[in-house]
Formats: C-alpha cells, sequence, structure tokens
C-alpha cells in the first residue's frame, strides 16, 4: 500500500478502518456504511492510513477469520497505525483477542461515536450524558473487562469474583448518580417548556440523520449562524432561537443527528437532549436530495425508527435539503420512491435560501390550531390594557375604535377563554 505524505504526519492519530460483511449483503450500501465510518473517523480527528474488508459470517473469536486478522496485524506493523477501528460491534473478548494479536488499540465504531460526542460535549449535562452513555456500554462488560485484564494475576478458579462484583457495584453507583443528576435537570426542562407553551410559544425541533444539513437550515430559517461543518455530529447541545412565523411565536431547536444502528443505551442517556424532538408540537425531518433514494430511505427509516414510539402523534414535515443539487426530473424520481416514508414533503435548500417561505407557511399549517374570535373591549384604559396583551399573545387581525374597540384576533384556546373571562358577562 502507498502512504501519502499527508499519511505520514499521523501524530498519534493513524488509524486502519475495517468492516465485515454478511454474505449477500447489498454491496452498494456496504460501501456506503464503509464510507460513514470513513466520516465518523474524521470526526474524531483520526487519520485512516489504510483500510480492511472481509465477506463472511462472525467469528466468535475475532469477528473477522483469524488469518484475516493476522493481515491486520501485519498491516498495522508495515503502516505503522497506532489503533484499528472496526465498523462492526466488538464483545469484549473478540476486542482483547484482536489487539492481543495486533498489538494496539482496538475499538468499535459506538465507541468511536462515544469518543466523538465527548469531544463535542460543551456543556455540564452534555458530559454528563457522555458519561452516562460510557458507562452503560461498559456495565455489561464489567466482568470481562477485569477477567480478561487480570487474567494472569488469578490465584486460582474464579480468584477475581470479588474485585469483579466490586468494579461492577461501582459502575452501578456512578450510574445512578449521573441518572439522579439528569433527571432533576429534566424536570427543569419540562417546567421551561411548560413556561414556554404558557406563553404562547410553539416548539418545533430538527431532527434527522447527522449530516443531513440541519444545522445550516437552522440558520437559514431562523438567520443566525450556528456551527456548521461537513462533519457528523457537530451539533451535540442542543441551540433553541425564537422563529417568526408571521404573528405566531415559536421557538425552533437543532438537535444532535441520528445515525444508523444507535444502541439503546446511547439513545437513553441522551434521552433529555432527544425529548426535546419528542416533547415538540412539530418536527422537520430534514434528509438529504442529493442522495440516492435507497440512501435516503435508509436514513428516514432510522430517522423513523428513533422517533416512532416516542412522539406520541406528533406531526413531522419532511424537508429535503440540497434541492439545488437536483433536477426537476432527478427529484419527481426520487420522490416516486421514497414519498411512503416522506410525510408533508417540502423541498429547500438551506445553503441558498430557496424554499424558506413555502417551508415557513407549512410550518403555520401544521401547529397546534388557533381560534379567530372577536372581541368588543371597552373604549378604556382596562380595555387599550387588554388589547395590548391580545397583540402580544396572539395575532391581532383588526381594530376598529369607537364607543367600543372591536378587535378581530387569532389566538390559542386558553388566551380565547381568558379574554372572554377578563371581560365578565358583559362582553358581546
Amino acid at each position: 500500500m502507498k502512504i501519502s505524505a499527508e499519511q505520514k504526519l499521523g501524530n498519534g492519530n493513524r488509524v486502519i478502518l475495517v468492516k465485515r460483511a454478511t454474505p449477500n449483503s447489498d454491496s452498494e450500501r456496504e460501501e456506503y456504511l464503509f464510507q460513514e465510518l470513513r466520516e465518523l473517523a474524521k470526526a474524531a480527528g483520526y487519520l485512516p492510513v489504510g483500510e480492511l474488508k472481509q465477506t463472511r459470517y462472525p467469528d466468535s473469536k475475532y469477528q473477522l477469520g483469524k488469518g484475516k486478522i493476522e493481515e491486520l496485524a501485519e498491516l498495522v506493523r508495515s503502516i505503522g497505525a497506532d489503533k484499528v477501528i472496526f465498523y462492526n460491534r466488538l464483545s469484549t473478548t473478540q476486542l482483547f483477542n484482536i489487539s492481543e494479536i495486533c498489538k494496539c488499540q482496538v475499538i468499535d465504531k459506538f465507541q468511536l461515536i462515544l469518543e466523538i460526542f465527548a469531544k463535542r460535549a460543551t456543556t455540564h449535562r452534555s458530559k454528563l450524558q457522555v458519561e452516562l452513555a460510557r458507562l452503560r456500554y461498559e456495565i455489561p462488560r464489567a466482568r470481562a473487562v477485569v477477567s480478561l485484564a487480570k487474567k494472569e494475576e488469578r490465584a486460582g478458579f474464579m480468584g477475581l469474583g470479588d474485585y469483579e462484583d466490586s468494579y461492577e457495584q461501582d459502575l452501578k453507583k456512578r450510574i445512578a448518580r449521573i441518572e439522579s443528576e439528569l433527571e432533576s435537570a429534566e424536570k427543569d426542562d419540562e417546567s421551561l417548556r411548560a413556561l414556554r407553551h404558557k406563553k404562547g410559544f410553539s416548539l418545533i425541533s430538527l431532527a434527522g440523520y447527522t449530516n443531513a444539513g440541519k444545522s445550516t437550515l437552522f440558520n437559514a430559517i431562523v438567520s443566525e449562524s450556528v456551527d456548521v461543518r461537513n462533519m457528523l455530529f457537530t451539533t451535540l447541545v442542543p441551540t433553541t432561537r425564537a422563529l417568526d412565523l408571521g404573528g405566531r411565536k415559536a421557538l425552533l431547536t437543532d438537535t444532535v443527528g441520528f445515525i444508523e444502528d444507535l444502541p439503546h443505551w446511547l439513545v437513553d442517556a441522551f434521552k433529555s437532549t432527544l425529548n426535546e424532538i419528542f416533547l415538540s408540537d412539530l418536527i422537520l425531518l430534514v434528509v438529504d436530495a442529493n442522495e440516492k433514494p435507497e440512501m435516503i430511505l435508509l436514513k428516514l427509516a432510522t430517522s423513523h425508527d428513533t422517533l416512532w414510539d416516542r412522539i406520541q402523534g406528533v406531526p413531522i414535515i419532511t424537508v429535503l435539503n440540497k434541492v439545488d443539487l437536483v433536477d426537476e426530473s432527478r427529484l419527481d424520481s426520487i420522490m416516486e420512491q421514497i414519498g411512503y416514508m416522506a410525510p408533508n414533503p417540502v423541498f429547500v435548500s438551506a445553503k441558498k435560501g430557496i424554499g424558506m417561505d413555502v417551508l415557513k407557511a407549512e410550518i403555520v399549517k401544521h401547529l397546534p390550531p388557533w381560534c379567530f374570535c372577536s372581541l368588543s373591549l371597552p373604549n378604556s384604559e382596562e380595555g387599550m390594557s387588554i388589547l395590548s396583551w391580545l397583540y402580544d399573545e396572539g395575532i391581532v387581525h383588526r381594530v376598529e375604535f369607537g364607543e367600543q374597540i372591536h378587535v378581530d384576533y387569532e389566538a390559542r384556546t386558553e388566551i380565547v377563554n381568558k379574554a372572554h373571562a377578563l371581560l365578565g358577562p358583559k362582553e358581546v
């Protein structure tokens, strides 16, 4: 294998990427998943200097065949790689066996994602979530980790039992402590959401497969500038901004992206962050329209699998982004293939600002409905105070001043009821 000048500048981050494919699996999809591994490695700051693939059913000791693992070990030596990263999930025993032969650190895709999350965690809560995910990943492996690391120190059969029990109990105590702290933060979030609803804000979340362009779309909708990079998991800490919808008050939140086959322990650890999506009034599900239909369907399926059991009937708008890169006939063909998985589709280019008005109109259409009402207010200081309040809490369409103030307005049901209650039985 040729080694480029760039590859010689590894600085301890030189990695070999490995993936085992199941016989009869789709070769195009397998290549796409390998490309995703490359992008994950890049996001974690690694420099891939070699790749290895094998098609076979998994080997219980090595994931790959023993001969392929020996080939991997030779590749590690010849290239001078610092680490090996497997796409496939590895058991503790497989990690140990492979690292023993390759004489370097070995991790799998899920450990790689944890590394990325740890690097991107900037708030106390996100750091707690990363730590919780790491502990939940480690807990089922705890006994095997200790046994393998200490196997040469065993005094006899099961000689490490007490130590293993102590290590596992320590992990469980740390998990319980972090869960308690995150539960407290979650209650604060629920109170904040309730307050925002009370103040008349509709809650909208951006969701979708990682690197679909959510942050770029966020910037285009709210005219802000949050971090946008062509890299997986750019957004880890949710960002919320006010959104102008022609009088309707809304808050838009940019959230962490999804990825195929995210394990439950990782989703659960980020529950308080993902609740920004699950408890929204409306979800904008963003996909990259410039990908092949098969890949779009794969990503839509992953997103729906993550959302479906938790959103309890929350409406979804499918935002097909990057349409500036797709000609109209191809877009029609794509929709024929993915339409059944793409509710309420809207076509935009966040980068070019195309389709923003259409998207906002579709958002208003799917927000919780407001009532249209008319009121007659006393032409007095009290009436002017109520009118001012209506301007704050809803959309005032018409005001006519005379002996009374006649108002046509639109607002949430609770605001309409409160306005009538303020006027009492004299209101007509």
